[in-house]
């Protein structure tokens, strides 16, 4: 088993524009993710296994709900720290941090946001301290980027819900305790419902044959005659909003998650760079790969900064969605690049589970996708600066 000697890159001195307590939760992120998931990373991606026995390690480190008042379980951090725990995260695995990020911006947020009192109490301490496991239900099978148009649907049936449909591509969804499922009333309007599992016509079936994000438990949430209480409807907000609230924590996440890998691909083959030896000197020494490092090291530069401003506007309550979607399509786009560039390094050794670059290539292949895929977020920042929507 190789030793983690991962070294992040920080050409600007990003890490003076830091708080101490920034790089406090930072630093115990990364420990945690060099002591506990790189060395079983590899393996459980080979296997197609999500490995259960790191959920308690991220509920230790804060990866759960970190930005959700203590009063409630959370950590009460602030979102530069919540970008901060993805990017150490996504580092160790994408697979990983959808986990956590799910977890955190998908099921903690919109229930601390838009839940009752009692659904607080309720449910935010046992899923922070991982206890709980969620999923979240936007997702359908014939409705991706247009979430508006699901079919998923309850109706009022006097003393509750009842619930049918089916979502796809949830992530947590085999082994989530509940969910936090979006769909349509009796008028057309979109509500959330917690579901919890056990409940009858609840099934949750795993998604298999991946080649992509392994090492994350993917499947369907499938609701069959579900008989929801009324009690589990979140009633802080309804309409396509709601459920794209949350998507921006997650996306803002994920532009924190992506630079993670790409600074490991950068970091990998570097290192192998240095150390590759090639018609009398090391391969570090030609000018190709002197342009790839530099250029790799450029773009994840920009991306840390671009996070890093992220961060200030959501901690003021002033970053828009257009600026979180610009941000998830550039930095994710920059770590798939980058994680490309960096397989070229590698040579053949590249594509074997020795190294973590092409289990990166692969995972990001998923994350450029998910959660608003490329082409939708270029679309967006194109409606924010034309005012004139192009995908519908």
């Amino acid at each position: 088993m190789k030793p983690d000697l991962f070294q992040a890159p920080d050409y600007y001195n990003i890490d003076e524009l830091l708080t101490d307590e920034h790089r406090m939760v930072r630093d115990a992120a990364r420990e945690w993710v060099k002591k506990e998931v790189s060395p079983i990373i590899e393996d459980a991606a080979q296997k197609a296994a999500f490995p259960t026995s790191i959920v308690n390690g991220l509920a230790e480190i804060g990866a759960f709900g970190p930005y959700i008042p203590e009063e409630y379980g959370g950590a009460g951090l602030d979102q530069i720290s919540y970008g901060l725990i993805m990017q150490e995260i996504e580092r160790g695995d994408s697979g990983v941090r959808s986990t956590a990020s799910v977890q955190s911006s998908l099921v903690m947020y919109p229930i601390y946001k838009y839940g009752t009192e009692e659904q607080r109490k309720k449910y935010l301490p046992k899923l922070a301290s991982g206890e709980f496991m969620g999923s979240f239900g936007l997702t359908e099978p014939d409705h991706g980027s247009n979430p508006g148009g699901m079919v998923t649907n309850f109706k009022d049936k006097g003393d509750h819900y009842l619930l049918n449909g089916a979502k796809m591509w949830i992530s947590n969804a085999p082994f989530c305790d509940i969910a936090v499922v979006w769909a349509k009333n009796e008028e057309g309007r979109i509500h959330g419902l917690i579901v919890e599992r056990g409940m009858e016509g609840f099934t949750t079936p795993e998604t298999h044959n991946k080649w992509s994000l392994r090492a994350s438990a993917t499947g369907e949430l499938i609701f069959q005659d579900v008989k929801v209480p009324k009690e589990n409807l979140l009633p802080g907000r309804s309409g396509l909003g709601a459920p794209l609230s949350c998507l921006d924590s997650a996306r803002f996440g994920i532009a924190w998650g992506a630079i993670g890998a790409a600074m490991d691909c950068y970091d990998t083959a570097l290192r192998y760079a240095k150390e590759r030896i090639q018609f009398g000197k090391p391969i570090a020494g030609f000018q190709l790969q002197q342009k790839k490092l530099a250029e790799m090291l450029t773009e994840i530069t920009k991306a840390q900064l671009l996070n890093l401003r992220l961060g200030q506007l959501r901690n003021k309550d002033k970053a828009t969605s257009a600026q979180i979607s610009m941000a998830k399509r550039n930095n994710v786009e920059i770590a798939i690049n980058i994680a490309r560039e960096a397989r070229q390094i590698l040579g053949g050794m590249g594509i074997t589970g020795e190294y973590s670059i092409m289990r990166h290539m692969m995972n990001l292949e998923s994350v450029i996708t998910y959660e608003g895929t490329h082409d939708i977020h270029l679309l967006i920042t194109g409606l924010d600066i034309t005012g004139i929507p192009a995908f519908k």
